[in-house]
């Protein structure tokens, strides 16, 4: 038991790491990991009660970086489907869920090879869009418990720095963390269990917070975006060669 709670924090602390620097994804490598220790269903509460400490975190640590003119127009509609996806939690079948996210991801191979980066051509104009990813991330994060990569592309499209990226979407997504754990806690979801390894991985995650505050400087723009489109189709291909096997 020591070593594996040992080694869930270990790659906690590391898929925080490597989610900052790739948009997000730390919540689908701990999925798998999880899954050793925890039933499936009590997967999404534990996830999200480290997430939710990891996006606390973000905030504080990265405050002045926020466009709080996204977060206003992406809260409101993603608080309307979250509940949706939460309570379809039990009647989905995840494997067809992870085969589709899969494809969706797959979908970005032609912005790896980009020569420059995409916020310097593309920039969306209206706040319709965000709505619209608002109520998708919602209801997508409510089902899953995550929703990492899935959504990265609106940000990497958006025109944001590095460090807007990881702060806006620390913002928009830690209030539908907090949500869903209510959510789950009231489907009798949120687990004595859960909650234990749950409180791991929100420890492991609130320590990389403090580390990518002086990791972000170090990484281009350019490079930042190269990163975060290669993660998406590097997780799209692993999801759907698992489920196709």
């Amino acid at each position: 038991m020591f070593f594996t709670t040992l080694f869930l924090f270990i790659c906690a602390f590391i898929a925080f790491l490597l989610s900052a620097v790739c948009g997000g994804g730390a919540s689908f490598i701990l999925i798998p990991i999880l899954g050793i220790v925890i039933p499936g269903v009590q997967i999404p509460a534990a996830l999200s009660l480290g997430t939710t400490s990891s996006s606390l975190s973000r905030i504080i640590i990265l405050w002045k970086n926020i466009r709080w003119d996204l977060v206003k127009w992406f809260i409101p509609p993603a608080i309307f489907t979250v509940w949706l996806g939460a309570r379809l939690l039990s009647y989905v079948n995840p494997i067809l869920l992870e085969l589709i996210l899969g494809l969706f991801l797959l979908s970005n191979i032609p912005y790896i090879f980009k020569k420059e980066p995409d916020h310097k051509t593309h920039q969306h104009k209206n706040h319709l869009s965000v709505v619209l990813i608002g109520l998708a991330t919602g209801f997508v994060s409510g089902l899953t418990g995550a929703v990492g990569l899935i959504f990265n592309r609106f940000y990497l499209t958006y025109g944001l720095t590095k460090q807007e990226i990881v702060a806006t979407r620390a913002a928009n997504e830690v209030i539908l963390h907090i949500i869903k754990l209510g959510l789950y806690a009231s489907f009798g979801l949120l687990t004595t269990k859960a909650f234990a390894y749950g409180g791991l991985i929100a420890i492991a995650g609130i320590i990389s917070s403090f580390v990518i505050k002086y990791l972000l400087p170090f990484i281009s723009e350019k490079i930042f975006q190269k990163i975060g489109y290669s993660a998406m189709v590097f997780f799209g291909r692993f999801f759907v060669c698992r489920r196709i096997k």
